[in-house]
C-alpha cells in the first residue's frame, strides 16, 4: 500500500505562489500514474494535473500555464508548483496515485487508488 502525505498548504494573497510536495511511501515505484485534485466547500473533487512514469505531464485548463507538476522519483517525491494564484484555486489540494494512467479520463479522481489526506490552500483577494 502506498502512503502519500502532502505539505506546502498556506493562506496567500491573490498573485502569489505555493509549492506543494507530496511524499510517497510503501509500494510506489508500482505506481505509474500520480496526480493533484482539488476540492472547494459545496463542491466535487477536480483533476488539476497529471504526471506519468515518462514525466509526460496533463493540466485542467484552469490551471494551464500557472501550476506546474513535477516529481523526483529518486526521493519518491510530487509537486505542484502554483504560480498567479487566484481565488478560485481555493481548496484542499490531495495528491494521488494509480497503477496506471488513463488516457480516455486522464484527471478522473476513480482511476485513482491511494489518497493523501490533503492541505489547505487559501487565496485571497
Amino acid at each position: 500500500q502506498v502512503q502519500l502525505v502532502e505539505s506546502g498548504g498556506d493562506s496567500v494573497q491573490a498573485g502569489g505562489s505555493l509549492r506543494l510536495s507530496c511524499a510517497a511511501s510503501g509500494y510506489s515505484a508500482s505506481r505509474r500514474c500520480w496526480g493533484w485534485f482539488r476540492q472547494a466547500p459545496g463542491k466535487e473533487r477536480e483533476g488539476v494535473a497529471r504526471i506519468d512514469s515518462a514525466d509526460h505531464t496533463l493540466y485542467a485548463d484552469s490551471v494551464k500555464g500557472r501550476f506546474t507538476i513535477s516529481q523526483d522519483k529518486a526521493k519518491s517525491n510530487l509537486y505542484l508548483q502554483m504560480n498567479s494564484l487566484k481565488p478560485e484555486d481555493t481548496a484542499m489540494y490531495y495528491c494521488a496515485s494509480s497503477y496506471y494512467c488513463v488516457s480516455s479520463a486522464p484527471l478522473s479522481a476513480r482511476y485513482f487508488q491511494s489518497w493523501g489526506q490533503g492541505t489547505q490552500v487559501t487565496v485571497s483577494s
